[in-house]
């Protein structure tokens, strides 16, 4: 019995001594937050079955390397950084990436499945293969097999391209490191895919995703090799993975598009080292992507002509104008309750703009369905399509058309007053480009004289939404 008692205790302490080494916490998969014990919802995010239960592994963190000599110094003395970029053979890559991709940095490429990612990296990859040093691209979701299909499909030309299916961390850090000499850009087709296997955490979890980006960026920083990465997006169009995700990479792109299109835009969410107001454009074709390089004239390509709800705006996507075309159509609604619809712009600023021309100009659309949308797939929130906005569900809900050669620009006021704009001499020059002949502007807008032998600029400057409708509604 005494020596039943103290095999017992012996057990006991064994146990105790595994779960001591052996450590969990719970973390989401939506945001990443962590939690001693499992909960049905994320106390931070509010998601339903997020938590997942991972082992903590602990690690010898040895001692802190200080670097004495670092001091405290004026900003005057600091020296300038001198940016090297690499070209990737796009104009519109380029544009967003800021000029060029820098070299030492880590780039998050994310869209939609099918949305063209893949694709767009192949092609960069094999211009800038095309010099005297590699490119690495590494796939953990499709075979070379399978990267070779669509690298024939698109007829691409490169010597200098390596392919590797490999999704182990290890394994990618050694072979990077073997040979960095030769290796100019590195693709990593997708970041969910890779993982480590010092971690026990399964694939694609918050672990392995903040693991493998964070070793990913600590080497293009020590081998000054640029590096993309592409991550998957969520239902509702996020990012997938941690929040953090997108503070540990230098720049975050977002590539954008119906996929019933066949325009694609790309957005810099993020970008260390340029603006985050830029927008490149991409036509999806037979044989790859194809830079649209005056997207303005393809938005406006189908435009019917004298079509009630149909109006022309000038927009600005960084330091490139754009005109696109906004349709609405407002019918009688046969239900009690209306129903709004909004596609490419804010759902919530339409039906802001129908409560101004509702209360400031007298339309009757409270018993009205009414439907927007920005033609050609592109997304758009900027004030200065509201008069725009308010324009087509004016002429929609009479049945006016507008002039053929109108376009119109301006932030509508609560109170019907229409507000100036910036870089209004871009959006005049750009309109004029495309052959219109009258333009609806603020009123006191700095817009000087686009009158000249290439062509005349009618420009009309405007106080409020009823002198707008009375002029552009015929």
């Amino acid at each position: 019995m005494v020596r039943l008692l103290f095999e017992r205790r012996r057990v006991r302490r064994k146990v105790g001594e595994i779960l001591a080494k052996t450590k969990s916490k719970f973390v989401c998969q939506q945001c990443g937050s962590e939690s001693l014990r499992w909960m049905g919802k994320c106390p931070e995010c509010g998601e339903w079955n997020t938590l997942v239960e991972e082992i903590v592994v602990g690690k010898s963190l040895g001692k802190r390397v200080v670097d004495k000599e670092s001091k405290p110094q004026l900003l005057s003395q600091v020296e300038r950084l001198s940016v090297e970029r690499l070209d990737l053979g796009m104009g519109e890559l380029n544009r967003v990436l800021g000029g060029g991709l820098v070299l030492g940095t880590i780039v998050l490429l994310a869209g939609d499945p099918g949305i063209g990612k893949s694709t767009l990296l192949l092609q960069a990859a094999s211009y800038a293969a095309k010099g005297t040093r590699k490119v690495l691209y590494i796939s953990g979701e499709e075979s070379a097999q399978q990267i070779k299909m669509r690298y024939t499909r698109l007829e691409l030309e490169s010597e200098n391209l390596l392919i590797w299916s490999e999704t182990d961390l290890d394994r990618i850090d050694n072979e990077i490191k073997n040979i960095n000499d030769d290796i100019s850009l590195i693709i990593v087709d997708s970041i969910q895919t890779v993982y480590s296997s010092e971690l026990t955490s399964t694939t694609g979890s918050v672990g392995q995703i903040k693991e493998a980006t964070a070793r990913l960026s600590a080497l293009a920083r020590k081998l000054n090799i640029p590096i993309i990465i592409v991550g998957h997006v969520t239902k509702e169009g996020s990012i997938a993975g941690p929040r953090v995700l997108e503070h540990m990479v230098d720049t975050v792109l977002y590539f954008e598009g119906e996929r019933h299109h066949q325009y694609r835009m790309l957005r810099a969410i993020k970008n260390r080292f340029g603006s985050t107001f830029e927008l490149g454009v991409f036509e999806m074709k037979n044989e790859g992507l194809a830079e649209v390089t005056n997207p303005s004239q393809a938005f406006l390509a189908e435009r019917p002509v004298s079509a009630p709800g149909s109006v022309v705006a000038a927009s600005m996507e960084g330091s490139r104008p754009l005109l696109v075309e906004i349709q609405a159509l407002v019918s009688h609604s046969s239900f009690g309750q209306p129903r709004r619809m909004a596609t490419g712009t804010d759902y919530n600023r339409v039906n802001l703009i129908m409560a101004v021309l509702e209360k400031r100009v007298g339309l009757n659309l409270s018993q009205q369905d009414a439907y927007l949308n920005i033609v050609g797939g592109i997304k758009i929130q900027e004030p200065a399509l509201d008069l725009a906005i308010a324009v087509a569900i004016a002429s929609s809900l009479k049945n006016m058309p507008c002039p053929p050669g109108l376009v119109v620009m301006g932030e509508v006021g609560l109170t019907g007053e229409i507000r100036g704009v910036p870089h209004i001499r871009k959006r005049l020059l750009e309109a004029k480009k495309l052959g219109f002949s009258h333009c609806i502007v603020p009123y006191n807008s700095e817009v000087g004289n686009f009158n000249d032998e290439n062509g005349k600029l009618d420009i009309i400057q405007v106080k409020n939404l009823k002198e707008v409708l009375d002029i552009a509604l015929i």
